[in-house]
């Protein structure tokens, strides 16, 4: 007679008690609900007082809590004192703030606890490529272009510049390394240009001497003449100019630089055109507006946020490249463990690359389901006439600041009187 099976009793990191837990989950659920309905009702922002700092010092916990009382704890030292930006006031930095069903579409996602890396016909993979490819649509960039989704817009301009590195080095670069060109290789942008862009070039083995900050106009936007005058010099010194960077929408003063201008410049002497539109891009979706970022479609790769002006929960960007081939070549690596078939398909036979081809991260999270679900749930039209919105209240806030005896205004109005001013979906 066959032996019955034993018992397990290895230990799980399932609840112990799934009815206990499903009560627990729907008033965390009707909690975040109301936190966010009852926001315009509490200050925007509030000092974490020293007892709260002490609470985190507290020894690692060895033995478990209930998850009520975990909650209990999280209510009490970490829900009260949060940044701040999904207040209807709160006009400092450069802060999105995000929505209700988003936040839903992230425990969903956490739920399925897909990695986006690799693999194919699994659902995760497919919404992102949509996502991608709706962006490229609304900003009106070449459809045939790659891109992938980015924890934001200092990943995705590492990446684009990764990319445009590599193209333009001359040689193998991956193989043989920075040295075996011979010469330094420049970058150009303005002397606004967002840090994000000098960690970048840092990281990438550049070095700081190596990206010219060019200074502004009057209008905060990057001097053409000065950036010719840049270009040709480090030609003559026998430096290797091989990329210019663009802004959309600098952080200091939503100024953006003369994007066809700098296209034109690349087209001439062969150089790669990196934007950085991190909030700024998105402009684009307003009729009236879009004159504004003339050019930017024609940039060889594009970096912006989705947790900015399109008012998603941290942290989601994306970085667009013109080229394909350029944009895998760059970053694909195929170890055995992770052997997929030409072209980046995976080894089922599936219809999408693997993702990781595109970025330097293999684990990643299922982030597109946010933005896929905001995007069905109010439509781009909306998200058009939350921008106009949003510009027409900076200009009210500057006309306010002209008209007073007491305020100066600083900059002249771009988009915004400044990227910090009134980026809030939310009524006030």
């Amino acid at each position: 007679m066959s032996k019955e099976p034993e018992v397990s009793n290895e230990e799980t990191l399932d609840p112990e008690d799934w009815e206990s837990l499903r009560v627990l989950g729907h008033r965390m659920l009707d909690d975040a609900l109301d936190y966010q309905r009852t926001v315009r009702e509490r200050p925007p922002w509030q000092h974490a007082p020293d007892e709260v700092a002490k609470h985190f010092r507290t020894p690692l916990p060895l033995d478990p809590q209930t998850p009520e009382d975990v909650y209990e704890e999280f209510l009490k030292y970490v829900l009260p004192y949060p940044v701040g930006n999904i207040h209807p006031r709160f006009w400092g930095w450069v802060f999105g703030n995000g929505t209700v069903f988003a936040a839903f579409a992230e425990m969903m996602a956490a739920a399925m606890n897909s990695n986006s890396g690799g693999l194919d016909y699994h659902s995760a993979n497919y919404v992102e490529q949509q996502v991608i490819d709706w962006v490229k649509e609304m900003l009106k960039y070449p459809l045939a272009a790659s891109g992938l989704l980015t924890s934001g817009c200092s990943a995705a301009n590492l990446i684009g510049l990764t990319v445009a590195r590599n193209a333009k080095a001359g040689h193998d670069i991956r193989r043989e390394g920075l040295t075996a060109g011979g010469r330094r290789m420049m970058l150009y942008a303005s002397s606004e240009i967002h840090s994000s862009i000098a960690k970048a070039v840092e990281l990438l083995g550049l070095g700081h001497d190596s990206l010219r900050l060019v200074p502004v106009n009057a209008n905060f936007q990057i001097d053409i003449e000065l950036l010719k005058e840049a270009i040709d010099q480090d030609r003559c010194e026998g430096h290797q100019p091989f990329c210019v960077i663009g802004a959309a929408g600098t952080t200091n003063t939503g100024a953006i630089d003369d994007l066809k201008a700098l296209a034109d410049i690349c087209e001439l002497e062969d150089l790669w055109l990196h934007v950085d539109g991190a909030f700024g891009a998105w402009a684009a979706l307003v009729p009236e507006e879009r004159q504004k970022l003339a050019g930017m479609e024609r940039a060889d790769s594009l970096a912006l946020d989705m947790h900015k002006w399109m008012y998603l929960p941290y942290e989601i960007g994306l970085i667009l490249v013109r080229s394909e081939e350029d944009h895998r070549k760059a970053f694909s690596m195929t170890p055995a463990y992770l052997a997929h078939g030409e072209g980046g398909r995976g080894m089922t036979g599936g219809d999408l690359p693997w993702l990781s081809d595109y970025g330097f991260q293999l684990s990643r999270g299922f982030r597109a389901l946010k933005a896929w679900m905001s995007l069905k749930e109010h439509g781009v039209s909306k998200y058009s006439r939350l921008i106009r919105q949003n510009i027409e209240q900076a200009r009210y806030l500057g006309e306010l600041i002209e008209a007073s005896l007491e305020l100066e205004l600083a900059a002249r109005l771009h988009l915004m009187l400044s990227v910090s001013v009134c980026q809030s979906g939310r009524a006030g």
